[in-house]
Formats: structure tokens, sequence, C-alpha cells
């Protein structure tokens, strides 16, 4: 079996990657009872300037084992050879200054590797990009001390009341990243090349929808990503009037599809500021992350019919050009005229729902 590799970042820039542990001693964990403090681990992917040495791992084999448990298709280790296109620990570029700052959140029970390639990619363009394993939601999250948190939420009924506690936890530990790199002292050496005030944040399924809680909690996040992720009744009538992107699969997330898709329909006025609600035919769920690229790779059948690396590219691009246009000076690069280069992106308006101004 050849092996699995994510495809190499679009940028000019070499990228950099570094883990970090991060514990929020002002609160308790929210769903493990005994631990008193939150523990995180993220990634962080950025520029650097001087590429060395062997590339980033993608997964322990624990983590690895973690998320293959069931799953008797591979071998369960087979995640933690996946090759990756960043240099752990290289320095960030010194010549960059003011970069602007991604948070990513994975979809529930997802690692925070699932995101890599949409990370690596951002990174070869210049931004920071932090993705953020939350606790006890993963399949495996591994400290450099050794212990591993199991997911531990299968107990748990999978009412609306639990959504909204995953959704509005995660707003949590976003804003406490953002609290930490941003900080007096913070846990990287590059955190001092952030543009405090150049803040997005995007994510996959559960993390999607836990962008506009972020954004609600956290007025430093200025532009908000959801990809393929039904939302909880979490806007006020008062509107969220900072830029939003709504990135889905056709068949769950156009307009009238169903339940998933009515979230969007629902959020859709709310949604005040400049906004898109896009639909990729061909792909499904795992497409939007590493996961469709890797099962392709791998020979596991997802159902889809535009390829895991095509709909990775889109993901890429829509994604990067939205922060392009509202985390940068470089102007307002043509967002809409990437359709034309992808025929598999359709863009959506809720049946009897004016775009409004903030549309254009």
């Amino acid at each position: 079996m050849a092996i699995p590799t994510l495809p190499t970042p679009t940028g000019a820039h070499p990228v950099g990657t570094t883990s970090i542990h991060l514990e929020d001693v002002s609160r308790p964990d929210p769903w493990v009872a005994d631990a008193p403090t939150r523990e995180l681990m993220i990634s962080v992917w950025y520029p650097t300037a001087r590429p060395s040495g062997p590339r980033a791992r993608y997964l322990t084999r624990t983590e690895s084992e973690g998320v293959l448990a069931g799953r008797q298709v591979v071998p369960p280790g087979t995640l933690s050879s996946v090759r990756t296109h960043a240099f752990p620990d290289a320095p960030l570029d010194p010549g960059l200054r003011e970069l602007p700052l991604i948070v990513l959140s994975p979809g529930f029970t997802r690692p925070r590797a699932s995101l890599t390639s949409i990370a690596e990619d951002l990174a070869s363009h210049g931004y920071v990009a932090v993705a953020i394993d939350h606790t006890y939601e993963t399949a495996a999250t591994a400290f450099p001390d050794g212990r591993v948190a199991a997911f531990a939420l299968g107990g748990f009924p999978r009412t609306p009341e639990f959504w909204r506690k995953v959704k509005t936890g995660r707003a949590r530990d976003a804003s406490f990243v953002l609290d930490q790199l941003l900080g007096g002292n913070p846990p990287w050496a590059g955190a001092a090349g952030l543009a405090p005030d150049r803040i997005g944040m995007a994510g996959h399924s559960a993390g999607g929808a836990a962008t506009i809680a972020a954004m609600l909690a956290d007025e430093r996040i200025r532009a908000g990503g959801n990809v393929d992720g039904s939302t909880d009744p979490l806007i006020p009538d008062t509107g969220l009037d900072r830029p939003f992107l709504f990135l889905g699969r056709d068949g769950q997330y156009s307009p009238g599809d169903g339940p998933a898709a009515d979230t969007w329909a629902r959020d859709w006025p709310l949604l005040t500021g400049w906004k898109r609600w896009l639909v990729v035919a061909g792909a499904k769920h795992p497409s939007f992350t590493d996961l469709g690229l890797l099962a392709d790779q791998l020979g596991v059948p997802l159902g889809a019919t535009t390829s895991g690396l095509r709909t990775t590219a889109i993901t890429r691009t829509y994604l990067r050009a939205f922060f392009d246009r509202h985390l940068r000076d470089a102007g307002h690069p043509p967002f809409d005229r990437l359709h034309a280069e992808h025929p598999e992106v359709r863009s959506c308006l809720p049946p009897g729902r004016p775009a409004g101004s903030g549309s254009r």
C-alpha cells in the first residue's frame, strides 16, 4: 500500500508547525467531572524561511488507532504514516509581520489533524492557522506527558441541548486560545508576528457551526466560515454583522434539501454583513477534510462522485479567498469569479430570502 500523502500547499512560503499544550485554569472541563481544568492541544501552522529536517507527523499511532477504531478496512496505525508538508518547530519567517490568524475547529470526534491540508495551505499563503483538539470530543488527544484523553461523550444523549453545549463550549475553547496567543506571555515564539485585528475562524461540521457561537461570544473574530455543519438557533434577532461563508455539499445543504439546510436558511436573514451560501456537487461529509482525500488514496469508498482531492482544493481555494477579502488589505479578490474555474460549486439563495445589502 502506498504511503498516504497530503496535497502540496499552493502558496510561496514553506510551512512550519508546532504543537502546544494549553491549560485553562479558570474553568473545569465541561465533560469530565473529575478534570478540574480544561486542557487543550493545539497545532499552529505558519510561514517559515528556514525549513529543515523531517516533515511533521500527522497523528501519533495512538491517535490513529483511536480515529480508526472499529473500522477494519485499513490497519489502525495507518494515519500515523501520512506524509505532511510542514517542518516541525521551524522558526516563523522573521521578515513577516502583522500576519492574519485563522482558528480552525474540526468535526465532532475528529482530530485537529483532519484539517491539516487547509492549515498548511493557509500558512503557505502567509497566514497563521491554529487548529484545536476539543478534548474528550475527539477520538484521542495525546498530551506531551504521555497521557491520552479518549472520547468521553458516548453516554450523552444527542439532544439539542447537547449540541448547543458542544458548540458554545468550543467557542470558549477558541476564545481561550486567542487569549493565550495574543496575551502578554504567549506559548508560541512567533506570536509577536500576529495581527490582533485580523482574526478569522472556520470549521468543519460541529466546528463550522461552533464558529457562529465563537463570533457571537468574541468580537475579535472578524470573519467566519462554516463548512458542512448544521447550526443551532444562536444568532439573536439583532443579527451577526460580520462576514460569513456557508460551504457545504449539494444534496444536504442546498435550500430545500431538508433539516440541515433549513438551519442555514433560518440563519441567513440574521447574517447582516457580507455573506455567501455555496454548495459543492458530488461531495460527501468527509470530502471537505483530509479524511476524504486519504480515503480515496486508501481505497475506502465514501460514495462521493467528486474526488476528495478536488473537494479539498475547492475548500482551500474558497476559504482562502474569503479570508483574503475580509482580513487583508490587498483589495477585494474576485470571489464570485472563482465559480468559472470550479463548476462543481453553486451559489445559493434561499427561496423568498433577498440577499440584501450585505451580500453584494
